[in-house]
């Protein structure tokens, strides 16, 4: 059995993470793909390998936005998750697809986020003051 050499980090970081994230029919996956120019989400069900919604800046409703390349992510986000609750999905699983965390990533992230799909499970936010170490 050889070893797998990939073209570049991301690719690597790509691999890791499907092996512990998977879409269902209940929750299905939230892939997103960023290019220089484009971002693009797609809402996946893996056990029958459908896609059940998708966006992107280069629709034809995203030609007309302004703004800069984290807002259009933003928007980007907040279609898709739009899109995913007219077809009835309440909770998604985010797949950075081995992009790291920031910026557009995390925009698509934090417009799904506040559609209420993305929560984290048995995570309840803090009321101020009350988590340790603050004063």
């Amino acid at each position: 059995m050889s070893i797998q050499h990939y073209k570049n980090a991301r690719e690597h970081r790509k691999v890791r993470l499907r092996h512990t994230i998977k879409g269902t029919a209940q929750r299905p996956r939230m892939s997103v793909f960023r290019s220089a120019k484009h971002i693009y989400v797609q809402v996946i069900d893996d056990d029958s390998g459908k896609t059940l919604a998708a966006a992107s800046t280069i629709e034809a409703s995203m030609k007309t936005f302004e703004g800069n390349k984290t807002a259009a992510a933003k928007a980007v986000g907040q279609l898709a998750a739009e899109r995913a609750l007219a077809s009835g999905i309440t909770k998604l699983v985010f797949d950075r697809n081995g992009f790291h965390y920031c910026g557009r990533i995390a925009a698509v992230s934090q417009a799904a986020h506040e559609m209420g799909l993305l929560t984290k499970e048995g995570h309840s936010p803090s009321t101020g003051g009350d988590a340790p170490g603050q004063e």
